[in-house]
Order: structure tokens, then C-alpha cells, then sequence
């Protein structure tokens, strides 16, 4: 009898430890990230397709980020076990692994893409211990599908950083990423609605004006610029190339893609990288393995010149070349 108390109290220690250097570890992941910085990687990451000002029934292209943590929330209490389950199916999304049953039936299971570990763990944190942004409609929804409560509500707003000098990396983050999320939510969309042919035709017409419209809404020049341009209009300039060639070997490297800030007189430059994942793919990759034959053909019958495919995942494909003036 003794034996097998003994045995309990060593295996309870055992999990003991090992649950506290679990999460350290999770703990660690996180330390360089501020509530304030994680809110915008999770903007910058998550809002293109989980955003909560979308309608309920249209426009929507993935669950908003509430939904993901009410289910979440709903499974792991605590918040070790939330951050590692959402970081292990962000890692490599499955539907076996989902717990958004019906978003994957509407939606398809989310692409597999290349994402840092301690940033997904950083916004996974965040939303375990912080209220975010919730669409008007979701506590109703939530109640008559019959769900326990939620604590969203419950918790604390993320502090915003205030600070009198002017963050221009932010900014011009902030603008590559807008312009991103509306050409993204507007190019998902045709995709689910039409295919992938048609998502080709709708960049074709439609990608310029948008991201003009973006560029007139932030009061500054915004191009999206290629060494392997699909448009020669995307064609980079030598100052671009170069940042393209830098952001090249970073990558090999496994170093942080961090944006170019070139401060002038009155103005400001901004170089941000363009990676690949596997939606890219679909019109930027390999034909046959990754091109259909059809998106193929557009392709050609609407760029001749097209030097814009033979892609991999978590390539640079370009950079974001963003000027305003000073603030």
C-alpha cells in the first residue's frame, strides 16, 4: 500500500513539474510582446479572414476571431493548454483537428500557412486574457446554438500605447496591411463565389483601383512591386530590387522579415516583404501541380508577359513600397 502511494505522489510531482515547465516555456514564447503589440500581429495576421465587422451571412470569409475564442475557451481552460491547441492547429490546420465544426463546413478548413510560433502564441495569449472585438449578432448566436457563456466580456480592454512621437513603421504597416485585407476579402471572396478563374480576371480589373483607393484614403503612394512582376506596371525599381534580394536571404537565413523605415526630409519610405503561402499558389505556383489549366490560360490570354509564377510556399514574391509625408 505504501508502495503504491509513493508511486501516486511521484507521478503527481512528475506532472506537477512538468505542467510548470510547460508553462514557462508558453510563458517564455510570449515576453517580448506587449497586449498592444500582439493586437497588431493579430491584425496584421488574423483580421483578413476572421474579421468582426463583416456581416453575419455575407462578405464573411472565415468565422470572426471571437467565435474562435469562445470555442477554444469552451475546451481548454487554462491557458496553457488555449495557446498550444490553437498554435498546433494553426501549425497545420486539419479538419480532423477543428473545433469550428460549421465554419469548416461553410468555409473549407483554413490553408495551410507559414506563421512564427511566438507571434501565433503571443495573439493566442491575447485572446485568452483580453476582451477583442466582437460582431453585434455573436452573443445571440452563440446562446441559440446552445453554447455555455463565453468570457469575453468578462475580461480586460487591451491598453493602447500612447506616445507622442510618431511610430512610422507602424504606420506604414498599418497601411500595407489595410490595403492587403480589402485587395484579400474582396479576392477570398471571388474565389468562394466564382473559383479561382475568376479571381484572376477580378485582379486583372480590379487591383489597381482598389489599392488606389487605399493609397487616397492614407494620403500616400502604395505599390505592391515584384522582381518577377505578373504586370510590368508591378515592375520594382533598382531600390526595391535590392530590398528584394535583402528580404531573399533573410529568409534563407530563418531571420525575422522586419519592414525598411527610410526616414527623409519630409517624407517616408516603406519597404514591407510579400511571402507566399498556399493560396498564392493557386495562381503563382507551379502549373499543373499548383495552376489549373484553365487559371493557366487566363493567365496568358490576360498577361502575356507574365514572369509572376513558378512559386513555392514561404517565398518572397515582392514588397510592399509605401510613401507618405511626415507627421
Amino acid at each position: 500500500m505504501k508502495q503504491v502511494f509513493f508511486l501516486l505522489v511521484f507521478i503527481l510531482a512528475i506532472s506537477c513539474k512538468q505542467q510548470k515547465k510547460d508553462d514557462k516555456v508558453a510563458s517564455q514564447v510570449n515576453t517580448d510582446f506587449e497586449p498592444s503589440e500582439a493586437m497588431a500581429l493579430m491584425n496584421n495576421n488574423c483580421y483578413l479572414c476572421h474579421s468582426a465587422s463583416a456581416p453575419m451571412k455575407t462578405g464573411r470569409i472565415g468565422p470572426p476571431m471571437i467565435a474562435i475564442k469562445a470555442h477554444y475557451l469552451t475546451d481548454y481552460k487554462s491557458e496553457y493548454a488555449f495557446v498550444n491547441a490553437i498554435w498546433e492547429f494553426v501549425k497545420e490546420p486539419a479538419e480532423d483537428k477543428a473545433l469550428l465544426k460549421g465554419a469548416v463546413k461553410r468555409f473549407g478548413v483554413m490553408p495551410k500557412q507559414t506563421f512564427k510560433e511566438p507571434e501565433i502564441r503571443a495573439i493566442a495569449k491575447l485572446m485568452f486574457n483580453y476582451k477583442i472585438d466582437e460582431p453585434d449578432w455573436f452573443a445571440a448566436h452563440w446562446q441559440e446554438k446552445g453554447f455555455e457563456p463565453y468570457l469575453n466580456s468578462e475580461h480586460v480592454s487591451i491598453p493602447i500605447k500612447s506616445d507622442s512621437i510618431v511610430d512610422y513603421n507602424a504606420l506604414g504597416l498599418e497601411m500595407a496591411m489595410g490595403t492587403k485585407k480589402i485587395l484579400g476579402k474582396n479576392l477570398m471572396g471571388t474565389i468562394q463565389e466564382k473559383g479561382v478563374e475568376a479571381a484572376v480576371k477580378f485582379c486583372n480589373i480590379k487591383a489597381f483601383p482598389l489599392t488606389d483607393s487605399m493609397a487616397v484614403g492614407y494620403n500616400a503612394k502604395i505599390k505592391r512591386v515584384s522582381d518577377k512582376p505578373r504586370n510590368p506596371q508591378n515592375q520594382a525599381d533598382q531600390e526595391a530590387l535590392i530590398y528584394i534580394s535583402m528580404y531573399k536571404h533573410q529568409l534563407k537565413q530563418n531571420k525575422n522579415l522586419e519592414a525598411v523605415v527610410k526616414e527623409e526630409k519630409d517624407s517616408v519610405q516603406f519597404y514591407y516583404p510579400i511571402v507566399t503561402n498556399q493560396l498564392c499558389l493557386k495562381c503563382h505556383g507551379e502549373k499543373v501541380k499548383d495552376i489549373t489549366e484553365p487559371v493557366y490560360e487566363s493567365l496568358q490570354e490576360l498577361y502575356p508577359a507574365d514572369r509572376a509564377v513558378g512559386y513555392s510556399e514561404n517565398e518572397v514574391r515582392g514588397v510592399w513600397n509605401i510613401s507618405f509625408k511626415k507627421q
